[in-house]
């Protein structure tokens, strides 16, 4: 499976998850039941990277919130977020530019208008202030 496919239903299983009642284990095991967007071991990762480092990332993004607070945040964006967090800080091969422009992509296609542009920002200034710029790693191939 593609990256990018990876990443968009490991999206899909970590906002269902959002919603409660199941853990995350559960919530793997069911996108893989269904087969209709199942979570291979890349999205596993991401969504594992995020739940095991959840007070930190979450920490991070509040840490970053302007005028607004974790519960105002809308799912999609914050899904999102989580998620490319996990990616860059707890997978070193990561290629941060791809791992943000799959961010703003599953925002814009599931987001409201403008969240793309909140999760773009918000995602760049934690890349810079981490160092995490660099194209260290797998190539752009590898990941698309």
């Amino acid at each position: 499976m593609k990256r990018k496919t990876a990443r968009e239903n490991a999206f899909y299983a970590a906002f269902s998850a959002t919603f409660g009642g199941m853990d995350i284990a559960e919530v793997i095991e069911d996108s893989r039941e269904q087969q209709e967007n199942p979570v291979d071991e890349f999205g596993e990762s991401l969504i594992k990277g995020y739940f095991d480092h959840a007070q930190e990332i979450d920490r991070l993004i509040e840490e970053h919130l302007k005028g607004w607070t974790m519960e105002r945040l809308p799912r999609v964006s914050l899904t999102a977020l989580r998620l490319a967090l996990s990616e860059l800080l707890y997978l070193p091969e990561s290629v941060p530019s791809v791992v943000i422009n799959e961010a703003v992509e599953l925002t814009k296609r599931f987001g409201a208008e403008e969240d793309y542009q909140f999760v773009n920002g918000v995602l760049g200034v934690i890349v810079r202030e981490k160092g995490l710029s660099g194209e260290a790693g797998a190539t752009a191939s590898q990941q698309e």
